[in-house]
């Protein structure tokens, strides 16, 4: 079975991109019969009578941009032009083979052309670069090739395609710039017919983020072109210039700073703005000093001072002096300050956070925002509450505050949380809040809020019969259920409920996790309620917490927080605390009883894509030391409804940082032995 599904899925993609697999097809077997497949093919006498270029034309040689797409110069090429044909196949299962195969004809043709006739033209200046690359002469389908992966990239959502395109756009302008052979210019012009075409490049209106990931490669790349000076001579369109005497020790010093400088910029911080703006100023400088001293003794009498080709020093100087002002128009995107507390001035405190809970309500989760660890970002009446853990701004459920305003609130959020220089993401969010995230936005189901509507609950019918024989058992045992408070409690109970709370955590190999998961510190606030399950001994047979759910007038529910049983008490404890607690809240006239979402227990439809595998995964492996989905199949008992919580983030380069803070997040204290031992236990379950 399983191999008629990969025989059918490998029908199916030589049905949907024939083009490129017939490409790469020829190109394997002209390389066999030609030799060029372990030899280099440019050194052969075939060589000339198929390669294109301004030479084949001038000779009469017509045929050549055919003859040579289908030769490669050298062995390496096969292997580098991998990844460019995995992206003509991309290109051609998202658009169609009539399209690719048009676009790679089009590119092709017109990069061996222009480069032809820009060459030519250059070659009657006194340019010595376009003079000697008129000699040259090329083979190889790298120019169509090229134009494919530029029509690729225009496929691709925001904000993947302006970093593509950047990226791309950096890597062909340092090798021209620096290296500028003949295909160097093919690839450049193949691109720019596309950009030029499409113009799916438009970083007019970018994010902050974006600004400054745009900046992150401007400087690579022009860190590239000062450290390939160390490396190889330059040999680009602006002049010829020796390899810098240099060991690797410079090369290294000088790639660490690059990166430094470049990744201080990508999150916004000022002071390495400010460098790039005294260096381009240095370079500015050194570009009026070196034309001055041209006007006085020429080139000729510099060069052999320098012994340095002074137009390279020139084409370096000025793309610094060219980049800088990129820079100082999006100055503004480096100003983050990560430690200043974001919105506004004061913050708010813990009772503020309470108070505005009172007065406008909240969600199943808001009364978790009020637990030590959590930091509040006020934006007019909103409230966010959030922790900063790895470079990420991660807020818990949905903003506080009158509902009309909650929108704002979180693009308000946002925006402070960039400009900061964090990644922003929100945590066990709902419907409303993920649709006020700005557009582009991701969003990964992470739980279930399982909702039990209490108006009207009664137990009875077949449904409910786990229930009903929990709260059955219990009366005939002489179980006793109590509705109380930390507080009201006496000190043997309390000592009990300690005792049973440290059994369970004994047994987990981790600390108790945290953030949306309370201890029995949470359970002692005066307005979190304790369900206890006492014997006829006396003793605590289990016990649950209570969060309060606010609403405008008031409580209107209760959240499931703490679930702790003693070993060896009452059996179906957590059933009859669960249902005895509901059969007082809708007493009291509570609307809704939320027993919370267990995490990773979402269930996916068949195809809800890779992300649902991860997690589902994920969940498989957690199972034995945690039991989510054991939690989640309690929690039907119940019957309850189902209200999907996200995680929402701006996109998939956040997500190993947003990895990395919710595990610090909901483990804050778990030391690094402790993660190791618990992977081990994974490990060992999941053999």
């Amino acid at each position: 079975m399983g191999r008629d599904g990969a025989a059918v899925r490998l029908r199916l993609l030589v049905r949907r991109v024939p083009v490129t697999l017939g490409l790469g097809v020829v190109l394997l077997l002209v390389g066999v019969f030609s030799g060029g497949l372990w030899t280099p093919f440019e050194a052969s006498d075939a060589f000339v009578q198929v390669a294109y270029g301004l030479p084949a034309f001038a000779e009469g040689r017509w045929w050549t941009p055919f003859t040579g797409t289908f030769f490669v110069s050298q062995p390496w090429v096969y292997l580098a032009g991998v990844p460019v044909l995995v992206a003509m196949a991309f290109l051609e299962y998202r658009r169609g083979s009539r399209v690719t195969a048009a676009l790679f004809a089009i590119g092709q043709l017109f990069s061996v052309l222009a480069a032809a006739g820009l060459l030519w033209v250059g070659a009657l200046l006194p340019w010595s670069w376009a003079q000697e690359q008129a000699t040259a002469l090329d083979v190889g389908p790298s120019g169509g090739m090229f134009a494919c992966v530029a029509g690729a990239l225009v496929l691709l959502p925001s904000p993947w395609r302006l970093r593509a395109w950047t990226v791309l756009i950096a890597v062909l302008s340092v090798a021209f710039v620096y290296y500028g052979s003949l295909p160097d210019l093919e690839h450049v012009l193949a691109v720019g017919l596309v950009l030029a075409v499409d113009r799916s490049l438009r970083p007019q209106r970018v994010s902050v983020r974006e600004q400054r990931l745009l900046a992150f490669v401007i400087v690579c790349a022009l860190g590239a072109i000062e450290i390939l000076g160390y490396v190889a001579p330059m040999t680009g369109p602006f002049g010829y210039s020796a390899a810098v005497s240099g060991s690797w020790v410079d090369v290294a010093v000088n790639t660490a700073i690059v990166l430094v400088v470049a990744t201080a910029l990508r999150r916004g911080r000022r002071w390495a703005w400010v460098v790039v703006l005294i260096y381009s100023a240095l370079n500015l400088a050194l570009i009026v000093l070196l034309i001055g001293i041209l006007v006085l003794i020429g080139v000729t009498g510099l060069e052999g001072d320098l012994d340095a080709d002074v137009t390279s020093v020139l084409a370096s100087s000025l793309l610094w002096v060219l980049a800088s002002v990129y820079f100082v128009l999006v100055r503004s995107a480096f100003r983050a300050r990560p430690k200043v507390a974001l919105g506004d001035a004061p913050a708010p405190a813990v009772g503020d956070v309470k108070d505005e809970l009172r007065a406008s309500g909240g969600g199943t989760l808001s009364w978790m925002t009020t637990w030590e660890g959590m930091t509040y970002a006020r934006f007019g009446r909103g409230i966010v509450a959030y922790q900063r853990r790895s470079g990420v701004a991660l807020a818990l459920a949905d903003p506080l505050g009158p509902a009309d305003t909650r929108a704002d609130t979180v693009r308000a959020f946002v925006r402070a949380a960039e400009t900061a220089g964090l990644a922003p993401c929100f945590f066990s969010a709902g419907a409303e809040t993920r649709d006020a995230v700005p557009e582009g936005w991701r969003s990964i189901v992470v739980a279930d809020d399982t909702v039990v509507d209490l108006p009207g609950l009664r137990f009875t019918g077949k449904a409910w019969g786990a229930v009903r024989t929990s709260l059955n058992r219990a009366e005939r045992e002489g179980m006793t259920f109590r509705l109380s408070r930390w507080d009201a409690e006496p000190w043997g109970v309390r000592q009990q409920l300690r005792a049973i709370s440290e059994s369970w955590v004994g047994d987990k190999g981790l600390p108790e996790m945290g953030f949306t998961l309370g201890t029995l510190h949470e359970a002692g606030d005066p307005e979190v309620r304790l369900a206890l399950a006492i014997s006829p001994a006396g003793d605590v047979d289990g016990f649950l917490s209570w969060l309060p759910v606010y609403g405008q007038d008031g409580v209107r529910g209760w959240t499931l927080d703490l679930m702790r049983r003693r070993d060896g008490g009452f059996g179906p404890v957590m059933e009859y605390l669960i249902g005895s607690s509901a059969q007082q809240f809708s007493a009291e006239g509570a609307q809704v009883m939320s027993l919370s979402g267990a995490p990773l227990a979402h269930e996916y439809p068949v195809d809800a894509g890779v992300i649902a595998d991860l997690q589902t995964r994920l969940a498989d492996i957690l199972e034995p030391v945690y039991g989510f989905a054991s939690l989640h199949r309690f929690k039907q008992k119940f019957h309850p409804r189902y209200e999907t919580m996200y995680l929402l983030y701006r996109d998939e380069a956040d997500l190993t940082r947003i990895g990395a803070a919710l595990t610090r997040a909901f483990l804050p204290n778990a030391t690094l032995r402790q993660f190791a031992a618990a992977g081990v236990d994974l490990v060992r379950h999941e053999r």
